[in-house]
């Protein structure tokens, strides 16, 4: 795994120009983020040495690099999936590359279900924490020291001072924000709405099929982290709607403003 990450991190070196300090995972439907992104330089993930390819609807496949509020950035439009068939280690691969070019802040974003009974389809969540219902742990075998320790403290898998940060963009800019705890589960299915009661009596306030592996293995070699939901649907005992997801990419694409003002702030102050 040392070898392909740093022959991945070596390809990329000479295609990405100045090296990025944040890289952006774009989840579900908020792809477009990129449109913020100048001097862009697009390299599809089958040019990539080592790299995995999307296979989901709404995730273009591309690792963009470029300028956004003043930082060189690098953006994942589509990220990889445990439910597409990968194991944990590809999952995250992206992640162990982006520390080798020498990132240490990466912002992460989900299409997520609620089931917070304040919440409404469109809302965006700042996750100030996870509750990994995986059944594969990314740092599962081998540890490799030079990656990180063999058993990782998840005290503050979120960044507390970009959480605040965030807080205070919001009120500047009149937006509504949401705080919750994101469930991570394997999907593809959508929960049923007994599993929705579930996650929300355990803790929970969003559910999504992504994101933790990503934060653990993150965490793992010291990145600093900050993380948004955008609420797609919603579920429970008392909701009827069924989900599609078609119906997901769309309000992910109405939240496109909010989540779109956040981030770019952030990455401008951060």
């Amino acid at each position: 795994m040392l070898d392909k990450i740093k022959e991945t991190a070596a390809y990329l070196r000479t295609r990405a120009g100045e090296l990025p300090e944040v890289a952006i995972i774009l989840g579900t439907g908020l792809g477009n983020l990129v449109e913020y992104i100048d001097d862009k330089t697009v390299i599809p993930y089958s040019e990539i040495p080592n790299f995995p390819v999307s296979t989901v609807q709404g995730h273009s496949g591309n690792l963009i690099f470029g300028n956004m509020g003043g930082k060189r950035v690098v953006a994942m439009q589509g990220r990889f999936h445990y439910y597409e068939g990968y194991d944990m280690k590809t999952v995250t691969f992206p992640v162990r590359v982006f520390k080798a070019l020498g990132i240490n802040t990466l912002f992460v974003s989900n299409a997520a279900g609620g089931m917070n009974k304040e919440f409404k389809v469109g809302d965006v969540m700042i996750i100030t924490d996870h509750i990994n219902l995986f059944p594969e742990n990314p740092l599962r075998g081998k540890n490799y020291e030079e990656l990180g320790p063999r058993f990782p403290a998840m005290t503050e898998p979120y960044d507390k001072k970009y959480i605040a940060l965030a807080d205070t963009i919001a009120a500047e800019k009149g937006l509504r924000l949401m705080h919750g705890v994101y469930v991570g589960t394997t999907g593809p299915t959508f929960e049923t709405p007994a599993e929705y009661e579930y996650f929300r009596v355990i803790g929970g306030d969003a559910v999504g099929m992504s994101t933790v592996p990503e934060v653990i293995v993150a965490r793992h070699m010291d990145m600093r982290v900050f993380g948004i939901s955008v609420i797609t649907d919603l579920g429970g005992k008392d909701i009827t709607d069924v989900p599609t997801h078609e119906e997901v990419q769309k309000a992910a694409v109405k939240a496109q403003p909010t989540v779109e003002a956040i981030v770019k702030a952030m990455v401008e102050r951060c």
